[in-house]
């Protein structure tokens, strides 16, 4: 098989071919022909090579290397003006790619699959590793990888769809350990199983069928990801996962068609492979169906586009750096540097988009979080590398399956038409304007900005709105509405509603009466958490409450009513005896304790003192007495001899009368 590669600079290129045919009906590129040295979308990161004339662009930096496929390799060598090319096996994750880290800093990162070629998927997956490649896992979620909840606090998501939804995954080769994996992530942080007991989760392969095909660490990882953030985000979605034979376009667009016939609604695609001049003819035959909303990731290699992120037919998902803030909830995103955008080579531009940059097709729609330095925790058992457990996991794989639920979750992907739905709702998006991913003299193609640009598309989810064809609503009700009587006020507290009615919510109106139903429609406070003191009120009356949730469309209906009656707090006190509360008699003939006074509900008299309880012989007296805060009592022997006994001291004020307890013993 002759072999050829364009370098820059003093690199050694291990390029991993094949060792057999990925698919008879997609054979790989039977030669490979140089190009300059940084050409395509994603020059800055290296070099390029052709595939039968297709374009491949190299995924990093010049120092970097990457494989071009996932399974065991034959040994080809080349000499090109005295650089020695290689390809053959390797044990390093990601098929070779040596560990990096973004733009220089937070912990090292590695490509989980091979490098893509026209026809030929990788997954776009990044996994954190120590800086000899080796991937971090352990017994337990890596403290710096994000939860589910954390993801529905910064996108403000709910977790549960209003209809029965199912995610389709589809991925390639298989992952023995998918369902168990599911199972254990499920557990650790409390979300409903799913399971294939309950109906929940389905594993086929690409024919429908349950026998699976060959096993790939690489991908078994991307496979984990992939379903685990699915039912993460929508904990009410069955999940569909079709794991196609190989990562050949034609196997997977073979798996992508099964989905669709077994009732995804929803499908995400982790994967991408380098564009080809075919890929219209595909995307007809594999992505075009309408009532189903398809993701596809746009690729972990910078600046340069991916298929199919690319199709008319779906929604490109980008990614970003999701930062939260101290709350936990959002805080801020910029540009994931890794994450693919640009123009295509071969696709039209769809009708809803308006950019002016590119002729054809521009990538992406919309984003969310990739960058493995804010990744998610992904459990996988089975060996990547070496190593099994709790992963921190990144790549447009993440964003991809993350906005395949939020689809799921707005609930009308029958009514979407392939990725046009977040350009009627743009305004209900987090709008990323900071960051880039390569060099394209500086224009939306790479970098960010107000409004459209291709790295991040229109935005992040920020609610559901603009996932739905449907238009945004009144949020639901909230619920659990309780309300605690105090002096002078009443406490309230409320669940937020289960549906924000595809817009984010924007507070809460405080309603109250003096009689039951009689709250009416003017609000007394209006807040944006979920509690209120209310200190505008009289003790002794009864007060009634509802509380309604507010969004961009107007205001929901009532929470369930709650009543509380507020009253005054007459002041108190209570006592206790000090020093110690139990002494000895000795032959000084006296012994001290100190009562101490503690004021309550604003109490500020003065309390009377007496002792009674004490044996014959003993006598005690106060100083002071009355007393305000404490008091000294003095014991006094006579002579008259007794073992141990207990005496009670009882103050008085007013009607207010309290008595504590201590002991005394002769010695």
């Amino acid at each position: 098989m002759p072999c050829a590669v364009a370098f820059a600079g003093d690199l050694t290129v291990r390029l991993h071919l094949p060792e057999r045919t990925v698919s008879s009906r997609s054979p790989l590129p039977p030669s490979l022909v140089p190009v300059h040295a940084g050409s395509g979308g994603g020059g800055a990161r290296g070099a390029d090579v052709l595939a039968n004339g297709e374009r491949v662009m190299w995924a990093e930096k010049a120092s970097l290397y990457y494989a071009a496929a996932v399974t065991r390799l034959r040994f080809c060598v080349l000499v090109i003006a005295g650089l020695v090319l290689t390809t053959g096996s390797s044990s390093a994750a990601g098929g070779g790619a040596r560990p990096w880290r973004d733009n220089g800093w937070g912990p090292w990162i590695t490509r989980v699959c091979s490098l893509p070629i026209p026809a030929v998927a990788g997954c776009d997956a990044d996994v954190v590793t120590n800086s000899g490649g080796t991937p971090l896992a352990s017994s337990s979620p890596p403290p710096n990888a994000y939860a589910p909840g954390q993801f529905h606090s910064a996108y403000d998501l709910p977790t549960s769809a209003p209809n029965s939804e199912t995610i389709g995954i589809v991925d390639a080769y298989n992952d023995a350990n998918v369902a168990s994996d599911l199972t254990t992530f499920d557990t650790y942080y409390g979300l409903p199983a799913c399971t294939a007991a309950n109906g929940c989760f389905t594993k086929v392969n690409e024919s429908g069928g349950t026998s699976y095909p060959s096993s790939n660490s690489d991908w078994s990882l991307e496979i984990s990801l992939d379903v685990e953030m699915a039912h993460a985000i929508c904990q009410n979605c069955k999940v569909l996962l079709v794991e196609a034979n190989s990562a050949s376009l034609a196997d997977l667009g073979t798996a992508e068609n099964e989905a669709v016939a077994l009732g995804a609604s929803v499908i995400s695609n982790s994967w991408g492979a380098s564009e080809y001049s075919s890929e219209t003819s595909d995307e007809a035959s594999y992505f075009h169906h309408p009532g189903v909303a398809i993701t596809a990731s746009a690729g972990d290699a910078g600046y340069g586009v991916e298929f199919p992120a690319a199709s008319q037919y779906v929604t490109a998902v980008g990614g970003t750096t999701l930062n939260l803030n101290s709350a936990g909830g959002y805080g801020s995103e910029s540009v994931w540097s890794g994450t693919g955008a640009g123009c295509s080579r071969y696709e039209p531009k769809p009708s809803w988009q308006h950019d002016t940059g590119c002729s054809k097709r521009t990538v992406n729609d919309v984003a969310a979080d990739a960058d493995p330095n804010t990744g998610a925790a992904v459990y996988d058992s089975v060996s990547y590398s070496g190593q099994s457990g709790w992963f921190q996991v990144g790549g447009t794989s993440l964003a991809s399956p993350l906005i395949a639920a939020v689809y799921a979750l707005a609930g009308t992907p029958a009514s979407d038409v392939a990725g046009s739905v977040p350009y009627a709702n743009a305004g209900l998006l987090h709008d990323v304007t900071s960051g880039s991913d390569g060099s394209c003299g500086g224009t939306y193609l790479c970098t960010a900005g107000p409004g459209y640009d291709a790295p991040t598309g229109l935005g992040t989810p920020d609610g559901l709105g603009a996932f739905s064809s449907a238009p945004a609503t009144v949020p639901g009700a909230p619920t659990g509405l309780a309300a605690t009587a105090g002096n002078g006020s009443v406490a309230l507290s409320w669940t937020a509603p289960s549906s924000n009615g595809g817009s984010q919510l924007t507070g809460y109106s405080i309603y109250r009466g003096t009689t039951k139903g009689g709250e009416g429609t003017t609000a007394v406070a209006t807040v944006t958490g979920t509690s209120y003191a209310d200190t505008g009120v009289t003790n002794g009356t009864t007060y009634y409450y509802e509380v309604s949730a507010v969004n961009s469309v107007g205001t929901g209906p009532a929470s369930n009513e709650a009543s509380a009656t507020p009253q005054a707090v007459t002041g108190d006190f209570s006592l206790s005896i000090s020093s110690p509360s139990s002494r000895y008699l000795g032959s000084s003939g006296s012994a001290s304790y100190t009562v101490t006074i503690t004021p309550s509900n604003g109490f500020s008299g003065a309390v009377s003192l007496n002792v009674t309880g004490l044996p014959a012989g003993v006598s005690g007296s106060f100083s002071p007495n009355p007393a305000t805060s404490s008091s000294t009592l003095t014991l006094t022997w006579s002579g008259e001899r007794f073992s141990r006994t207990t005496f009670t001291v009882t103050g008085t004020s007013g009607s207010l009368s309290h008595s504590t307890s201590a002991s005394l013993q002769l010695r």
